[in-house]
């Protein structure tokens, strides 16, 4: 059962990803707003317009019964209905017109809600629908902004996100792997966490084999050397999916990667080309390439079992087994994610590998919880005991078609993230903020 929160939590939630939407959007014109038709992006203005008619549909319609406060928005902005290559002929409002569209909407939610303070605390309906909505806009917000760096737009300027501090900039530089025992792990949510999205229903114990997990995602460095080794053109390290995709992308290297002498390299961020940062992870590259670099390294992906124990259990026993309960971040139960990873745009960019070291989690495993997204070797499949919420789209019709990432990115928002998070998305898509990290081969001696 979702954890009531109160009122004013939720006002302040909605008025801050609003405010993260108008960042993204006021400083694009009506060209840069609707873009090209791709199959990797929406129409920015569209994909406004689809979260403000989201709040409406999913709780004042569904659950209060409200008359649409757009009328045929169901015909304009429902991403079920609506094939994505038709969403650029739609007669879509304007920037200003969705603007007051969102704005009287979310005006509607937080005068429904009562007083707004600190101590009228909201209903458990309330709590976990708002609180799910307003994810909802922040997943999209973070899909502004890769989407602008795929349509090399300017990098935005993120006045809501607070700048960096001196104790994060100045980490000890971790190496190698840490070893993490077997055991049986409650993967997945429990009914008494304070939130959870319904992937992540139900908590079920799995077993799991002892196993060598890197404490730091693969560098830029470290992937550049794959590539000078013809890593793109070594058929045997490529599954046959992924041989394909390279073949008809004719990939020969991480996409915002561009040639600046022999294995030296620029990369794009958003309008501009910088020179590539060794010690930055990899970021932008897809399942398939994740996949291929492990071969070549002789590692391999996590599973996304093995990532939760090293994000959420610490060691007992000497470190012969982990902990029964489990954490909701790397470093424990503080919430304030400052000082402990990047997240909520504050770099606008990935962050040097050796950052954040007061986010490790008691394993020694450095930034599981921003930065980059971590491909991890497993299927989007339901749990056990799955059941769809009142979104019923959200997970249940993309099972197995997907792959599993977890950790969030630079571009993430904080009061999303968790441990138990489940991203998802297909094996060639690398225009999301993806990197990974690996782990040792499996000793059956």
């Amino acid at each position: 059962m979702t954890k009531c929160v109160s009122t004013q939590c939720l006002a302040d939630f909605l008025e801050d990803a609003n405010c993260r939407t108008r960042e993204l959007l006021l400083d694009l014109d009506d060209k840069q707003l609707m873009g090209p038709k791709l199959p990797i992006v929406n129409p920015i203005l569209w994909e406004v317009g689809h979260v403000a008619w989201f709040y409406d549909q999913f709780i004042l319609r569904m659950l209060y019964r409200k008359e649409p406060t757009l009328k045929d928005g169901d015909k304009i902005y429902d991403s079920i209905d609506i094939e994505h290559y038709d969403r650029w002929d739609l007669p879509l409002l304007s920037t200003p017109d969705v603007l007051d569209y969102i704005d009287t909407i979310r005006q509607k939610l937080i005068d429904r809600l009562g007083p707004i303070s600190g101590s009228n605390m909201a209903s458990e309906q309330d709590s976990f629908i708002y609180q799910f909505a307003v994810f909802h806009e922040d997943m999209h917000t973070e899909a502004y902004l890769y989407s602008r760096k795929t349509l090399e737009y300017p990098s935005p300027n993120l006045n809501t996100s607070k700048p960096l501090i001196n104790s994060e900039l100045q980490n000890e530089k971790l190496r190698g792997d840490v070893e993490i025992p077997g055991g049986k792990f409650l993967l997945g949510s429990q009914p008494d966490s304070p939130f959870f999205f319904d992937n992540e229903k139900w908590a079920h114990n799995v077993p799991s084999y002892p196993f060598k997990m890197a404490r730091l995602p693969v560098t830029n460095k470290e992937f550049s050397e794959f590539v000078a080794d013809n890593g793109y053109k070594r058929r045997d390290l490529w599954h046959d999916l992924g041989w394909n995709w390279r073949n008809r992308a004719e990939a020969e290297h991480p996409t915002y990667w561009v040639a600046d002498g022999k294995n030296q390299w620029l990369e794009k961020s958003f309008d501009n080309y910088i020179k590539l940062v060794p010690n930055k992870p990899v970021s932008h590259v897809n399942w398939f390439e994740a996949s291929a670099y492990c071969n070549w390294a002789n590692r391999r992906l996590p599973t996304e079992l093995e990532w939760e124990i090293a994000a959420t259990s610490e060691p007992t026993d000497g470190g012969e087994k982990f902990s029964i309960s489990k954490r909701p971040y790397p470093w424990g139960d503080d919430t304030n994610t400052i000082g402990k990873s990047n997240l909520d745009g504050r770099t606008i960019d990935t962050v040097d590998v050796n950052m954040f070291g007061e986010g490790d989690s008691p394993w020694g495993i450095r930034q599981m919880i921003g930065n980059i997204w971590e491909w991890t070797a497993s299927n989007f499949e339901p749990y056990p005991g799955f059941s769809p919420d009142s979104y019923k789209e959200y997970s249940q019709p993309v099972f197995g078609t997907r792959k599993v990432l977890r950790g969030g990115s630079w571009a993430t928002r904080s009061r999303m993230i968790k441990n138990t998070f489940r991203n998802f998305y297909t094996p060639e898509r690398r225009d999301v903020i993806a990197g990974f990290r690996t782990c040792a081969p499996f000793d059956w001696t």
